[in-house]
């Protein structure tokens, strides 16, 4: 147990839903209070600022992913995969698939990413009046993802509740996770289904993955495992995004405003969409040496939550971080991650979420949102429901 005689401690439960409706003050507070924070409800120490939270997730040899879950159970469960490997057995893993997701290689998939998104737009915008969640962001990086794998089609419907369980299995040993933990043998399940050579489409990234096993790259026991990293990586957070996109834009008029006036900021505005409201808010990490940091030590072998939402909005990095600014400089954001175990598919769920904002920048002059229903999870941070009325030009 670390000593906690220095340590700045807090009663907070990030993981109740009355904080998760709406973090930001309780983040606000972690930060003020110090670089690092003892939350005696999670036993774990929280990092809230930006500073900190890139020095973790930076430096894999001080700071090990190895407990990537704030529980035991579900880091036992999860075995050796690539998101508790350390190089060379990470590298390995990851380099399979890292030169097809990587932004030049993504550009050929640019103008189909970009019709499918205009297709789907036009009809929604058509209706008039449509969910941005249900009818919108679920559909779109669930078909294009699957599609890229080359999951069947069949059995694609199972997979956002599937993947969202697994998500809240990363968070602390609470009731969310207790009633999650069941559903991973469907998970599992799907995948020794859906995510093996026979399965997957001919010339498919998943196909990739067994590509590498025939030139004995990888052993082919964790071929499908590997793909569905990918696949989880690429689609609950994406649909989080997409929909936290389309909330925003409702919400601040003057910036939708702005990216019409300047289609050129999409990219910019995506990333501030990210920054903003982080899909993914926390991982975990266990510190390998002692961490001197401000006034306390963390000692080796304590556990660290890393609060990507926090961090994202720390105004000691961020001027007037509470402020959503299509126009900051917010390359640096760390909505994907940093280092080691940044977002694989980063630059696929930019691609996806810019090309909907594009269609919806085609023709729409303004959103009206209605009430959002927000979706509570361990890990994301995202909407169930968000009832849009367009109006076009």
């Amino acid at each position: 147990m670390p000593s906690l005689a220095t340590s700045p401690r807090s009663d907070a439960d990030i993981f109740s839903e009355d904080v998760m409706a709406d973090p930001y003050a309780v983040y606000r507070a972690l930060r003020d209070a110090g670089p690092v924070v003892y939350l005696d409800k999670s036993d774990v120490f929280a990092v809230a600022r930006y500073e900190e939270a890139r020095h973790v997730l930076g430096d894999w040899r001080s700071f090990s992913s190895v407990d990537v879950a704030l529980n035991e159970q579900f880091n036992h469960y999860i075995g050796d995969g690539i998101l508790r490997a350390d190089p060379p057995l990470h590298d390995q893993l990851r380099n399979v698939l890292s030169a097809r997701l990587a932004p030049r290689a993504l550009r050929d998939l640019a103008p189909d990413i970009t019709r499918r998104a205009e297709l789907l737009v036009d009809r929604l915008v058509a209706r008039g009046s449509f969910d941005a969640v249900t009818d919108l962001a679920r559909w779109f990086p669930v078909e294009i993802v699957g599609d890229l794998i080359g999951l069947p089609r069949e059995g694609r419907e199972r997979l956002l509740p599937l993947l969202d369980a697994n998500f809240n299995c990363f968070g602390p040993n609470n009731a969310r996770t207790q009633t999650s933990f069941p559903q991973l043998p469907e998970l599992a399940e799907y995948v020794m289904a859906s995510a093996t050579r026979g399965a997957l489409a001919e010339g498919s990234m998943g196909r990739a993955v067994y590509d590498a096993v025939d030139a004995g790259e990888i052993p082919e026991a964790v071929a499908p495992w590997l793909v569905m990293t990918y696949v989880t990586a690429g689609m609950d957070t994406t649909v989080h995004a997409i929909g936290h996109t389309v909330w925003l834009m409702a919400q601040h008029p003057d910036q939708w405003n702005a990216l019409r006036a300047d289609p050129s900021l999409v990219p910019q505005a995506f990333r501030e969409v990210v920054r903003y409201e982080s899909s993914v808010q926390v991982f975990g990490r266990t510190a390998r040496v002692d961490w001197a940091v401000g006034d306390v030590t963390v000692p080796a072998g304590a556990r660290l939550a890393v609060l990507y939402g926090s961090a994202n909005r720390d105004e000691r990095k961020w001027a007037d971080a509470d402020r959503f600014d299509i126009t900051r400089n917010n390359l640096d954001h760390l909505g994907f991650g940093y280092g080691l175990h940044g977002c694989a598919g980063q630059a696929l769920a930019r691609l996806e979420g810019e090309a909907i904002l594009r269609a919806l920048l085609s023709s729409v002059s303004r959103i009206d949102a209605g009430e959002p229903v927000r979706h509570f999870n361990n890990i994301l941070r995202g909407l169930d429901s968000l009832p849009v009325t367009v109006v076009t030009d």
